[in-house]
């Protein structure tokens, strides 16, 4: 089957189009946005589904856990079309995992229909992580959360424009609910921007190709990403893989939470079984079968063709089941606010199921995590209430060639780090410092990359800390080999300089001027045995200062000679 409108340059030029197009939203969100959270780390994405809900294109900076949540919301769309009547400058919202398709609240959900004359055509979509959106805690991520209801405002898919018109008492519904309103207001006013723009840009699409051309496209884009990841599945070696790893704890009292998952190729057929996975917990780490179906999908083209197009082809080619009700299905009410981490966890199990038929390919674990920050409190020299909402990156597992990347974002969150310049103009805290922690690669051929350390205090006021941490307990593994990467903590520094541990998934600590929150961040797991390593790999990391002289000694089992320590 061939596309039968476009040849092969044309349609390459085609996709490229529809790249561009979000590409271009995604960029007028990030620049239009109030919060930090938007402008700064960019946790936002953009898409573009066809009219029977797939994925069509995904702007490049995208996070991939955001697919599954945006794809849930036109799913249900599409499923009360006949009842909601959607017309022309219609723009849709909504955010709650079960009965809009979300993966958790603070994520708002952006849909505005395209039309070719009376033809529903696509879909734009944007979605943007809100650094409030109520709750009972602010930021509307604290751990000990265990209902849904505790997290935030749940939006079912309403309108927010209706045939071009703001529907005034939906939006002031949404500003009465969150702590900073004016925030709020500036971003969604955003999300509404990058609508337009889309639409626009989609309308000059559909002039120029015709609404036949673009359709045809469409089919073809998605059929043949699905045909390459099945070529790239056929590569595998048939067999069973099995892998299982464990989710530190769900901050209610559940703690080594398995995730179990059964991988079986047999031709370009992959299929991922996740029976035998934790039944659901209390603790807000669970993940709705959005979040799973984002997680598998990155997981697969990451490891098999990381240059394949995002789209429905590369969730198309895997199949997978999860039993309703476990922690990686989970049902109504369950808590989701973090549930990236169990996600991280996801991904984890599938790279180190399917590592046992690809080593060339394989990579030992990252920081395996989404460390969340959240400070909340009244700014003192205006007397308004601040939120501030961070996830901080870690250390990326290292691999057959090279080694893991340090202090960076991993796998299914793709933000950028909050620099300490906006953190320190923008609310009433002190970034004390900010680094690599030293030794928290773990040993091997190729060593795994480092964590981050950040150390914040309170500037004129009391504030409270809120968050979530993971690889806290089980360190991130090392492959064929490498040793574990260090793991990750929460700090209290006290006034006197004493320090205290805080809890892994922390709900309003209260942090009082003098005081300081120290945030560490996992490290990631080595590639090889460290018997293997080349020696002036491990001169280069003691010259740089991100191993000691006595880690690499005892790690790889070498003298390093004094001279070298000299350099260092």
């Amino acid at each position: 089957m061939t596309c039968k409108t476009l040849d092969a340059i044309s349609l390459e030029v085609f996709r490229n189009a529809l790249e561009s197009i979000v590409d271009e939203s995604f960029v007028a969100l990030m620049k239009s946005a109030y919060s930090s959270n938007i402008k700064e780390r960019r946790d936002h994405s953009v898409a573009i589904f066809d009219a029977s809900g797939r994925l069509v294109a995904q702007a490049k900076q995208s996070l991939p856990i955001h697919l599954g949540s945006l794809g849930g919301l036109i799913r249900v769309l599409l499923e009360r079309m006949p009842v909601i009547a959607m017309q022309p400058g219609d723009i849709f919202i909504g955010n709650d995992p079960y009965v809009a398709g979300g993966t958790h609240l603070p994520d708002l959900n952006f849909a505005m229909p395209i039309f070719c004359g009376d033809s529903l055509v696509c879909f734009v979509c944007n979605i943007a992580h809100h650094s409030d959106f109520g709750g009972m805690i602010a930021g509307s991520m604290a751990g000990g959360m265990t209902e849904i209801y505790q997290e935030g405002l749940r939006v079912p898919p309403v309108r927010l424009y209706r045939g071009g018109q703001l529907v005034e008492e939906v939006l002031a519904l949404l500003l009465l609910n969150t702590r900073v309103e004016e925030e709020r207001h500036g971003d969604l006013l955003a999300q509404i921007a990058a609508c337009r723009l889309g639409a626009k840009r989609l309308a000059e699409l559909l002039a120029a190709y015709g609404i036949d051309t673009v359709m045809d496209g469409f089919d073809e884009l998605i059929r043949r990403t699905e045909q390459r990841l099945r070529s790239a599945i056929a590569g595998i070696p048939d067999g069973v893989y099995t892998f299982e790893d464990v989710v530190d704890d769900d901050g209610a009292g559940t703690t080594g939470i398995p995730i179990r998952l059964t991988a079986t190729v047999a031709g370009d057929t992959l299929h991922l079984d996740f029976s035998g996975s934790s039944p659901q917990v209390r603790g807000n780490v669970n993940c709705t079968a959005s979040a799973t179906q984002s997680a598998v999908g990155y997981a697969v083209k990451a490891l098999l063709d990381p240059e394949v197009p995002n789209n429905q082809g590369a969730f198309d080619a895997v199949e997978w089941v999860a039993p309703p009700g476990s922690i990686v299905n989970a049902r109504y009410p369950a808590a989701v606010a973090h549930r990236a981490q169990t996600a991280q966890r996801i991904i984890d199990v599938i790279l180190g199921a399917l590592s046992k038929a690809l080593p060339e390919r394989a990579v030992g674990a990252a920081n395996g995590a989404n460390t969340t920050a959240v400070f909340s409190g009244i700014r003192p020299d205006t007397g308004t209430q601040y939120v501030y909402l961070e996830t901080l990156g870690g250390g990326f597992g290292a691999r057959a060639n090279k080694d893991g990347k340090d202090g960076v974002q991993v796998h299914i969150t793709n933000t950028s780090n909050l620099p300490v310049e906006v953190i320190e103009s923008e609310y009433p805290l002190y970034v004390e410092s900010y680094s690599l922690v030293p030794d928290s690669g773990g040993a091997g051929t190729y060593r795994g990359g480092l964590g981050l350390r950040r150390v914040i205090r309170p500037v004129g006021h009391t504030c409270l800390f809120s968050g979530s941490g993971e690889r806290f307990v089980h360190p991130p593994w090392g492959i064929f080999g490498g040793q574990a990467g260090k793991p990750g903590s929460f700090f209290l520094r006290r006034q006197d300089g004493s320090t205290a541990r805080l809890p892994n998934k922390p709900a309003g600590i209260e942090i009082s001027e003098g005081e300081a929150v120290i945030l560490t961040t996992p490290g990631a797991g080595g590639y090889g045995s460290p018997a293997r390593r080349a020696a002036d790999r491990n001169v280069q990391d003691l010259i740089s200062g991100k191993f000691s002289r006595g880690y690499l000694e005892r790690a790889y089992g070498i003298e390093l000679h004094a001279h070298v320590e000299e350099q260092a």
